[in-house]
């Protein structure tokens, strides 16, 4: 923490808007902690009396005597890494809580005085069926929560997963399957009364997540901590992941070691294009041309005429986005642009 202090007061004083407490499990540090860090980050940056503040929080037992000291130290917005309400699902993503946690953190949520209050759940994973999918879905549901994230799980390289599935591919869910539950996920998300604004994010009206919108907005964003990620003035930046050389660094005065790119007008534009088109709004063509200087459907033209022929995009004369077909070949239809 004292490492993070440090880099707080050199960093650069950027206007900051919104505030994320992420990586997992910030609500290990006392709630005290956490407050002080939000009165200098406000100092700093100018952060809003108003501004959403969220963290991020496994619904652990431990989780639910820190709620009340977390809301009054600011925060507004609890992210909860639900994972599933299936045992069995629990147990394969190596977690340790069980869906009554998850239903107690909520509850206790709310008695701390939380209004905005977000699930993340998981699909894909081993063993998962639709029928235990939809258990989970409805059980966030139930809850009547704000928010809810559903992500497809990813196996990456160097993990037990990636292992597991070199071992055993058959035990992962097929892309069939893993169509028919995102298709589940929307279907019932919606039927009680969700918007799908983002490719993985539902909300109840009123309740988008700010601080993500920023990103797919391509805004600028100051990452802080071991592993943060910044993109400031079209140069993207990831700090390192090593914590003693990332607080020797810091406590030192020095610059953070980070991996760095400076995107150029091409890149950044494709980029953009890639980001917005996860949103239901997706790109919108008079703001883009003004801030890229770039025409999509002139610029885009080959690409767009042949992803309109697939049905995966929509182009019309204020605005490009997905059509529900394309919601489940998004990465592809994003990733065209990148190269367009």
């Amino acid at each position: 923490m004292a490492a993070l202090r440090a880099e707080l007061l050199e960093a650069p004083r950027v206007e900051a808007g919104t505030l994320f407490f992420g990586g997992g499990t910030p609500t290990a540090y006392p709630p005290e902690v956490i407050g002080a860090l939000i009165v200098a980050i406000r100092a700093r940056f100018g952060l809003p009396a108003d501004a959403e503040v969220s963290v991020e929080a496994n619904p652990d037992p431990a989780l639910r005597d820190r709620l009340l000291g977390l809301r009054a130290a600011g925060v507004n917005r609890l992210s909860i890494g639900a994972q599933s309400f299936v045992a069995a699902e629990l147990r394969v993503l190596g977690r340790r809580h069980t869906a009554a946690d998850i239903g107690a953190a909520v509850r206790a949520a709310r008695f701390a005085g939380f209004t905005n209050v977000s699930l993340d759940l998981i699909f894909g994973v081993p063993g998962q069926t639709e029928a235990s999918w939809a258990t989970s879905v409805e059980a966030a549901i139930e809850l009547g929560v704000e928010h809810v994230s559903c992500y497809g799980l990813t196996v990456e390289e160097g993990t037990p997963y990636a292992t597991w599935f070199a071992r055993d591919p058959a035990a992962f869910a097929a892309e069939d399957l893993e169509a028919d539950l995102y298709a589940g996920a929307i279907e019932r998300l919606a039927a009680a009364g969700f918007e799908q604004y983002e490719i993985s994010n539902w909300a109840r009206p009123g309740f988008r997540c700010r601080h993500n919108q920023g990103y797919w907005r391509n805004g600028p964003y100051l990452g802080l901590g071991v592993g943060a990620a910044s993109y400031l003035g079209g140069v993207r930046g990831t700090h390192t992941r090593d914590f003693e050389i990332y607080c020797a660094a810091a406590l030192g005065g020095g610059a953070i070691p980070s991996e760095r790119e400076r995107l150029e007008p091409a890149a950044r534009a494709g980029e953009a294009i890639m980001l917005a088109l996860r949103t239901s709004e997706g790109v919108e063509l008079a703001p883009f041309r003004e801030r890229y200087g770039v025409d999509v459907l002139e610029r885009y033209a080959k690409v767009v005429d042949e992803l309109v022929a697939a049905g995966v995009l929509d182009a019309g004369p204020e605005r490009v986005r997905l059509t529900p077909r394309g919601r489940f070949v998004a990465n592809d239809v994003c990733g065209a642009f990148l190269v367009g």
